[in-house]
């Protein structure tokens, strides 16, 4: 009989064999169209995975750098992170779930309540228009911007040895896990919200990435096929990401291990917020212009 971190580890490969599959089937079919993806979009995605598996998260800048470059369009952003990022994160997840020691039960109850959350974000995103996505994202990346400058003024102190939620800490934290589930679709990222929130309720910080990135494999790849589904995403950006990020994670996870990611994250502020002014005022151009 299988545990349950090793039943958590089964359905997530059969939940990204499905979510791959899924993707496969609209690639044949060009639709969205899938081109070959630049030097740029490669480099950036390993980049990015990289330091996603290092903990910095990779939603943030992802979406800060495609509306910079203008790469994307900005009501194909949401699906293209998840589309791009479901794979690397699911091997992130498995390397992280089988290294590092956590509470089976936070895992099994944590992980499918955020990924239910993100059926339900995900189902709504994907037939949203524009404005309110553009709304929705500046939102995310302030929010994204806060969480980071708060990492590194180290404002939130707490963590502890607990390697599990029990009783009231436990149904806080999987209620904040499925209101992370629902905000993933519009590119708000679970990591540095998660660590957090998780290591504020008393939870040793290392055994928080297990769940973090758990959360991470299932949601992406939930949202993902709902994205494919309804083709809004960039078919080129997104593969760039999952072609490049791959080895990018396997390189962070088995390789590197760790950095000193202090100024990184400093720099990722600045980019995040100037991007998350960029798509609130692209919004409110749009709304005057109606």
């Amino acid at each position: 009989m299988l545990s349950p971190v090793s039943l958590l580890l089964s359905v997530m490969a059969v939940v990204s064999l499905l979510f791959a599959v899924t993707w496969w089937r609209a690639w044949r079919a060009n639709q969205p169209p899938h081109g070959r993806p630049s030097l740029l979009l490669l480099g950036f995605g390993a980049v990015s995975l990289f330091f996603d598996t290092l903990g910095i998260g990779n939603f943030a800048p992802t979406t800060a750098f495609f509306r910079i470059t203008k790469l994307v369009r900005d009501e194909l952003i949401p699906g293209t992170l998840n589309v791009g990022s479901a794979l690397p994160v699911a091997i992130e997840a498995f390397a992280f779930i089988t290294a590092i020691q956590v509470d089976p039960t936070t895992l099994v109850l944590l992980v499918p309540a955020a990924f239910a959350g993100s059926m339900l974000g995900a189902s709504v995103v994907s037939r949203m228009p524009v404005r309110p996505i553009q709304i929705g994202m500046g939102v995310a990346l302030l929010v994204g911007a806060f969480f980071m400058t708060a990492t590194n003024l180290g404002l939130f102190q707490g963590g502890g040895e607990a390697i599990g939620f029990t009783g009231t800490s436990l149904m806080a934290a999987t209620a904040f896990n499925f209101l992370l589930g629902c905000l993933n679709a519009l590119g708000i990222g679970n990591y540095a919200p998660g660590l957090l929130a998780f290591t504020f309720l008393g939870l040793n910080p290392r055994s928080a990435f297990p769940i973090v990135m758990g959360t991470a494999a299932y949601m992406q790849a939930g949202c993902g096929i709902r994205f494919v589904k309804t083709g809004r995403f960039d078919g080129t950006a997104a593969l760039a990401m999952t072609l490049a990020g791959i080895p990018g994670v396997l390189v962070a996870a088995y390789v590197v291990k760790s950095l000193p990611l202090d100024v990184i994250r400093w720099l990722v502020v600045i980019v995040v917020t100037y991007a998350s002014v960029s798509m609130l005022s692209a919004a409110r151009r749009s709304a005057s212009a109606s």
